[in-house]
C-alpha cells in the first residue's frame, strides 16, 4: 500500500483494502479472545483464593459465552477455500406452482436479505422478475462481504414449504418449492474462456424498479451460453454496456462453478463415493402447518422458531452445515 503505483489501478486497490482490513478483523478478534480468556483465568483465580462461591454462576456464564465465541472464531478461520472469501452470487427460482410458489421466492427473497444486513454485507439486485399476482419468478441478488459465498454456499438446494395457502380460499395445505442456486463472483484474473459466437445476447426492457430511464428503454441484458445452456440476465445498470459487463462476470462464474463441481464429481467417481452435488436435491423444509418447524435434512438441524429463521436468522443451519463438510473433509 506504501508502493507509489498503489493508486495507479484503483479497482485492486480497493481489493488489497478490502483484503487487508479483513485479516486485521481477523487478528483483532483473537486479541479480544485472548484478552476474554485471560480475564475469565483470572477471575477464577481470584474466586478460588478468596473462595467465594458467589462468583461461580458469572464464571460458568462467562465461559459458555466465550466457548460459542471461539467456536465462531474457529469456523471463520476453517472457511479458507480459494473463492471462499468472495462475494456470492445468489439466484432463486420459484418450481410449479403458480402464485403459491413465487409468493414462497419472495419470502426466501426477503430472508437472505435480512440475513445478509445482520451480517453487514451489502445486497445489490442484479436481476429481479416480478410474480403475475405476487411475489417474484426469478431474482438474482449480489451479497457483498468478506466470506460472503463461504457462508452462502451452504444454502444451494431446493427449499421446500408447508403451509395453509393464503391464496386459497378453501384454506387447503399447500407445498411449495424454491431453488437457491449459489455461485461466487469471480475476479478478472481466473481464465475462463468464453468464445463470443458461444453466446446469444437479447436486450428487453427492465421489469423491476429502476426509474423512468430504465423502464422505458431496452437496456436489461440477457446472455444464453449456448454449449453449456447457462443463462444469466442483469437489469439494474442504466445502459446495455454496463448490464453486458455485470451479465458476462455472471457467466462467468456460473462456468466457473460449474468446472468445479464437475472436478468434485470425477474425484467422487475415482474414490468410489456415492454423493450427490446437483444442486438440485432438497435441503431444507418449512413447516407452518400443522406445527411450526424448520429442518435441515442434511445435518438434522431443526428449531420451532420459524418467525425468526424467516426474519434471517439462519446462522444455526450454516454452521451445521459448513461443520458437517468440514469433518467429511
Amino acid at each position: 500500500m506504501t508502493a507509489p503505483d498503489f493508486w495507479d489501478d484503483n479497482d485492486k486497490a480497493q481489493a488489497t483494502i478490502s483484503e487487508l482490513n479483513a485479516v486485521k478483523s481477523v487478528v483483532e478478534q483473537y486479541d479480544k479472545l485472548a484478552a476474554e480468556q485471560e480475564d475469565m483465568e483470572t477471575m477464577l483465580e481470584l474466586a478460588e483464593e478468596e473462595g467465594d462461591e458467589s462468583l461461580e454462576a458469572d464464571i460458568a456464564a462467562g465461559v459458555a459465552a466465550l466457548v460459542q465465541k471461539v467456536g465462531d472464531f474457529q469456523l471463520q478461520l476453517l472457511l479458507n477455500q480459494p473463492y471462499d472469501k468472495l462475494n456470492a452470487i445468489l439466484e432463486l427460482h420459484p418450481g410449479a406452482g403458480g402464485t403459491e410458489s413465487q409468493d414462497w421466492g419472495q419470502m426466501l427473497y426477503r430472508m437472505y436479505t435480512r440475513w445478509a444486513e445482520k451480517r453487514g454485507f451489502k445486497v445489490e439486485v442484479l436481476d429481479y422478475l416480478p410474480g403475475d399476482e405476487a411475489g417474484i419468478k426469478s431474482v438474482t441478488i449480489m451479497v457483498k462481504g468478506y466470506n460472503a459465498y463461504g457462508y452462502l454456499k451452504a444454502e444451494k438446494g431446493v427449499h421446500r414449504l408447508v403451509r395453509i395457502s393464503p391464496f386459497d380460499a378453501s384454506g387447503r395445505r399447500h407445498t411449495s418449492f424454491v431453488s437457491c442456486d449459489v455461485m461466487p463472483e469471480i475476479s478478472d484474473d481466473i481464465e475462463i474462456e468464453i468464445r463470443p459466437e458461444d453466446l446469444k445476447v437479447d436486450t428487453y426492457r427492465s421489469s423491476g424498479a429502476g426509474g423512468q430511464h430504465v423502464n422505458k428503454t431496452e437496456s436489461a441484458i440477457r446472455i444464453t451460453h449456448v454449449p453449456s445452456g447457462i443463462v444469466v440476465a442483469c437489469q439494474t445498470e442504466r445502459s446495455q454496456i454496463q448490464n453486458r459487463e455485470r451479465a458476462m462476470k455472471m457467466l462467468r462464474s456460473k462456468l466457473y462453478e460449474r468446472k468445479i463441481e464437475e472436478q468434485q464429481k470425477h474425484l467422487a467417481e475415482i474414490r468410489g463415493e456415492q454423493s450427490d452435488i446437483a444442486w438440485g436435491s432438497q435441503i431444507r423444509s418449512y413447516v407452518f402447518h400443522p406445527y411450526s418447524m424448520v429442518k435441515d435434512h442434511r445435518t438434522q438441524v431443526e428449531t420451532g422458531n420459524v418467525g425468526a429463521v424467516m426474519d434471517g436468522d439462519l446462522d444455526a443451519f450454516i454452521d451445521g452445515y459448513l461443520r458437517s463438510q468440514i469433518r467429511q473433509e
